[in-house]
C-alpha cells in the first residue's frame, strides 16, 4: 500500500528532482564555512518572516495601540517577549550578515564576469534590507521609532525637485501621524517583504547558473565538493548557532522600552539604529547650504560605485594581492563606515551635552532666592517652563540647553506680552524657519504665568554653592525643633505612613500613564528637569519642607512602604495619583506642595509613564517585568539543553552515515 502511494504521488509531483535542483551542486576547493554567510542571512530572513507574521497576530497598527499592544505581547503573551526579541534581533543580525556577505563576495572577487548580475541582486537586496530595517523601527510607534522616522523623512524632503512629493509619499502628508503609521506599516509587512523574496529568488537563480567561485588559485578549484550534504551540514550548524545567539540576545539583552510616541515631548534627543549612525554623523559635517551633499551627494556616490565595481574590476584574476587597488579601496570604506560609527555613537546629540550639566543639584542652588523674586503669576510660568521640555533648548540664569537664544532677561530686549504669546503658539510668524514647536495646547493661565515668568528678571547664572545646597537639602537627621526625622513617628504623635495612605486614598483614579510602560532612561532625565529639585538626586535627600510634620520633601529612593509594592503595576498605580493630582503634605502650614503635573498638562501621559518607569528603577522593581511563563532565562537554559542533544544527535547520525558511504564505496 505504501509503496503503491509513494509511486502514485512521484508519478504526479516528483520531489527527486526539486531535491535535485536545489542540492545536486559541486563547490569548486569543497564546502567552506565561508560560504555558509548567504544561507545563515536567507535564514535569518526566514525567522523575520515567521517572527513577524506571529506579532501580527496581536499588533494593531494605530498610533492609539501600537505601542500598548506590542507592550502585551511582550510581558502577557507567553514567549511573546522570545517572539519579538527574535524579530528585533534578527533585524540587526541581518544587517550585519549582509555587510560580511558582501565583504567575503568582494574579497573572493565573485561579482566578476559572468556574475555581474549576482552582485547587483544583491545590492538591490542590501537596499531592501535597509528599507524594511527603517520602516519597521516605526511601527512600535515608541519615541525611537517615531523620532527616527520624523528625521529619515525629513533627510528625505531634502532632495532636489522630488523632495516635497517624497515626504507626502512616506508620511502621507506633512506631519508624523496615523497616515504615515499605516504607510510603513504597508511597505515593512507587505510591499518590501515580497519585492525582497522574489529578488531573493532572482539572486538564488543567477547564483546557481554559475555556482560558486571557489578558491582564488586556480590549482585548488580542481578538486571539488558536494553541496549536499557537506555544505548543508556547515550551514545547519552556523543558522543553530544563529538562533541560540537570537534567544540569548532576547533574554539577556531584551529591546527597550522607549515610551510611546510624544511627539510634543522636547526632552527626548533621538539618535538612530547603530546601522544609520555613520550617515548621522556624516551629516554632521556638512550644514547649512552644504547639506544636500551629505543627504544626498554622498550616499547616491556611494551607490553608484557599489553598482560599478563589477566594471570597474574586469581582471580576470580572484586573487586579492592581484587586486590590490580595488582591496585597498574596499579596506578604506570599511573603515570610514566603521569609524564614522563609532563616532557616532559616542557623540551627544545637539543640546545634549547642556541638558546633562544642569544637574538637579544646580538647579536646586539658589532656588528660594531665585523664588522670592517672582511673583505667584511667575512661578507657576517657571514651573511650566521647567516641564515643559524648554529648558532643553533655552538657557535661562546659565541653566539649558543652547539650541535656542538665551531667555535670561527678556525684558531688556524690549519684549512684549503680545510679541511673547505669538512666538510660543506660533514662532514661524517671528521667524520663517524656527523649528521651535507650536505650545497651543497651553491654557490662557498658563501662558500668562510663562509670559510673566520670561519678563521677569533673572540673576545672569545661579550660585553652585555647596554650603547653599546642603542647606537647602536640610539636616537629614534633625527637623527645624530638632526632632529625629528618622523614624516614621514623632512626638506629636505624627504617623507618615498614615497620612500617605490617607492622602492616597483621597486622589482619586490613576492616570493614563499608569498602565502605559514608559522609558526609564527618558524618566531619569525627566525626573531630573521635574523633580529632583524638591525630591532630590536619584529620589535621595529631599530638600525641606517647614511647616510640615515630616519637616522636609519626602525620598523617592528607598519609597514610603505605603506605596511600594513587588507588583509593577500596582506600584506605578499609587505612585502616580500623586504625579497626577498633586498632594499637600500634612502639617500646619507647608511650604511646599506636590504639583499636579496630570492635571495641569505640565506634563504628557507617557512623559509621566516615563517619570514612574525611573521611580519603579530606582526601588528595584521592573516596570517592564514580564509576566508569562517560562522565563526568559528559564527557557533559555532549557533551549541550551535542547541544542546540547540535538548535537549529540547530529554527530551520531553523521558518523553512521560516513560508515555507510565508505562501505558502499567499498563494495
Amino acid at each position: 500500500m505504501k509503496s503503491g502511494f509513494n509511486k502514485w504521488f512521484k508519478e504526479r509531483f516528483s520531489l527527486d528532482g526539486m531535491f535535485n535542483a536545489v542540492f545536486d551542486e559541486a563547490i569548486p576547493g569543497g564546502s567552506s564555512f565561508f560560504f555558509t554567510l548567504g544561507s545563515a542571512t536567507l535564514f535569518v530572513f526566514g525567522l523575520q518572516i515567521i517572527t513577524g507574521i506571529w506579532q501580527l497576530f496581536y499588533y494593531v497598527p494605530t498610533v492609539d495601540h501600537a505601542y500598548e499592544s506590542l507592550s502585551y505581547l511582550r510581558i502577557f503573551v507567553p514567549y511573546g517577549w522570545l517572539i519579538h526579541g527574535i524579530h528585533y534581533w534578527g533585524a540587526n543580525l541581518m544587517a550585519v550578515l549582509i555587510a560580511l556577505h558582501i565583504i567575503r563576495v568582494f574579497i573572493w572577487g565573485a561579482y566578476k564576469k559572468p556574475r555581474e548580475l549576482t552582485w547587483l541582486f544583491g545590492i538591490l537586496l542590501l537596499l531592501l534590507t535597509v528599507g524594511i530595517i527603517f520602516t519597521g523601527a516605526a511601527l512600535p510607534w515608541d519615541e525611537r521609532g517615531y523620532w527616527a522616522a520624523e528625521v529619515g523623512t525629513s533627510i528625505a524632503g531634502t532632495v532636489p525637485f522630488i523632495g516635497h512629493f517624497l515626504i507626502r509619499f512616506l508620511r502621507g502628508g506633512i506631519a508624523m501621524g496615523q497616515l504615515a503609521l499605516s504607510r510603513f506599516f504597508v511597505f515593512h509587512a507587505i510591499l518590501l517583504p515580497g519585492i525582497t523574496m522574489l529578488l531573493v529568488v532572482f539572486h538564488l537563480m543567477a547564483f546557481r547558473k554559475y555556482g560558486s567561485v571557489g578558491p582564488w588559485k586556480a590549482s585548488k578549484r580542481i578538486k571539488t565538493g558536494p553541496f549536499w550534504p557537506d555544505q548543508v551540514a556547515k550551514d545547519l550548524i552556523v543558522s543553530g548557532l544563529i538562533l541560540l545567539l537570537l534567544i540569548g540576545l532576547s533574554v539577556y539583552f531584551p529591546p527597550p522600552f522607549t515610551g510611546p510616541a510624544d511627539p510634543n515631548d522636547a526632552v527626548f534627543l533621538p539618535k538612530p539604529e547603530w546601522n544609520f549612525l555613520f550617515l548621522y554623523q556624516l551629516l554632521k559635517i556638512f550644514k547649512g547650504p552644504a547639506e544636500l551633499i551629505g543627504t544626498v551627494g554622498i550616499p547616491s556616490l556611494i551607490l553608484i560605485i557599489f553598482v560599478l565595481v563589477p566594471f570597474i574590476d574586469r581582471k580576470e584574476s580572484h586573487n586579492p594581492v592581484k587586486r590590490l587597488g580595488m582591496m585597498i579601496g574596499g579596506f578604506v570604506f570599511v573603515a570610514l563606515v566603521l569609524i564614522f560609527t563609532l563616532m557616532g555613537f559616542y557623540s551627544k546629540p545637539p543640546g545634549n551635552e547642556n541638558q546633562a550639566s544642569a544637574k538637579p543639584v544646580l538647579a536646586q542652588t539658589g532656588i528660594k532666592k531665585e523664588i522670592s523674586k517672582l511673583s505667584p503669576e511667575a512661578i507657576v510660568g517657571k514651573k511650566l517652563f521647567e516641564t515643559s521640555g524648554c529648558t532643553a533648548c533655552h538657557v535661562i540664569s546659565g541653566v539649558g540647553g543652547k539650541v535656542g537664544p538665551d531667555l535670561t532677561n527678556e525684558y531688556k530686549r524690549g519684549r512684549s506680552r503680545d510679541w511673547l504669546h505669538v512666538q510660543i503658539t506660533d514662532s514661524k510668524t517671528h521667524y520663517p524657519n524656527s523649528i521651535m514647536p507650536d505650545y497651543k495646547n497651553f491654557s490662557k493661565i498658563q501662558l500668562k504665568g510663562l509670559i510673566a515668568y520670561l519678563l521677569s528678571p533673572h540673576p545672569a547664572s545661579l550660585p553652585a554653592s555647596v554650603k547653599k545646597i546642603n542647606t537647602l537639602s536640610g539636616n537629614r537627621s534633625k527637623n527645624k525643633t530638632g526632632t529625629a526625622k528618622n523614624s516614621s513617628q514623632n512626638k506629636t504623635g505624627y504617623s507618615w505612613a498614615a497620612s500617605t495612605a490617607k492622602t492616597l486614598a483621597g486622589l482619586g483614579l490613576p492616570g493614563k500613564a499608569a498602565s502605559i510602560i514608559g522609558n526609564v532612561e527618558l524618566g531619569k532625565q525627566l525626573y531630573q528637569i521635574n523633580c529632583a529639585t524638591c525630591h532630590g538626586a536619584e529620589g535621595k535627600g529631599g530638600v525641606g519642607n517647614p511647616g510640615s510634620y515630616l519637616g522636609k520633601v519626602p525620598e523617592l529612593n528607598p519609597i514610603s512602604r505605603v506605596l511600594f509594592n513587588k507588583d509593577p503595576q500596582k506600584f506605578a498605580n499609587n505612585i502616580d495619583r500623586f504625579i497626577q493630582h498633586g498632594s499637600i503634605p500634612a502639617g500646619p502650614h507647608p511650604a511646599l506642595k506636590m504639583f499636579h503635573y496630570g492635571d495641569s498638562y505640565a506634563l504628557t501621559q507617557p512623559e509621566i509613564a516615563s517619570i514612574e518607569a525611573y521611580i519603579l528603577d530606582l526601588n528595584h522593581v521592573n516596570r517592564a517585568e514580564i509576566r508569562s511563563r517560562p522565563l526568559p532565562r528559564q527557557f533559555f537554559v532549557l533551549s541550551i539543553w535542547i541544542a546540547g542533544l540535538v548535537i549529540v544527535l547530529l554527530v551520531v547520525i553523521w558518523f553512521i552515515y560516513k560508515k555507510t558511504l565508505r562501505k558502499s564505496s567499498g563494495d
